[in-house]
């Protein structure tokens, strides 16, 4: 069974922190869009590069892709199309009851249930060295946990170290 990959999608592939600026990133494009969990009066502004879908296809033999965002299913509506990647599983977040423990994101003893014991890689902007540490204390499989700049986005260096991760296993 191949590992999981965990995808978030605001900060790895929406880099939203350079939606301020002047013009998108190189490659990126700005969308317009209106997922359900989007509430405002106005559409939400995101970035996209068509590369990211190509770069995860071809880790696609490696990994088993999965949303692991607020957008939940809304991913595979408005962001997977644009990226040419294919419906994929998402983790449906419970409603959250309490803290997360010891300081980390409130998602990640979500991600280790979804992950079930498999191995998984993680990318996420949010991810601090709390969760690296309650990861490594809590979780027997092997994991990566991946925080990306979310000024930036998905870079080479990041797909070049989740196919060394993969292929180190």
């Amino acid at each position: 069974m191949k590992p999981l990959l965990l995808i978030d999608v605001d900060g790895p592939l929406n880099p939203y922190a350079a939606l301020a600026g002047p013009r998108p990133p190189e490659g990126y494009t700005r969308h317009s869009m209106w997922p359900a969990v989007w509430t405002r009066a106005r559409p939400l502004s995101v970035l996209l590069n068509p590369w990211h879908g190509v770069e995860l296809l071809a880790l696609a033999d490696r990994f088993e892709l999965a949303w692991a965002t607020t957008w939940k299913d809304d991913a595979n509506e408005w962001i997977g199309p644009r990226l040419g990647l294919p419906e994929l599983p998402f983790i449906d977040w419970p409603l959250i009851q309490g803290r997360p423990p010891r300081g980390t994101l409130w998602k990640t003893r979500y991600v280790l249930e979804y992950a079930a014991g498999r191995p998984f890689a993680w990318v996420d902007d949010e991810i601090t060295s709390y969760d690296h540490e309650w990861v490594d204390q809590q979780y027997d499989a092997a994991a990566l946990l991946l925080r990306i700049d979310p000024g930036t986005g998905l870079t080479r260096p990041d797909f070049d170290a989740l196919a060394d991760w993969a292929a180190a296993l």
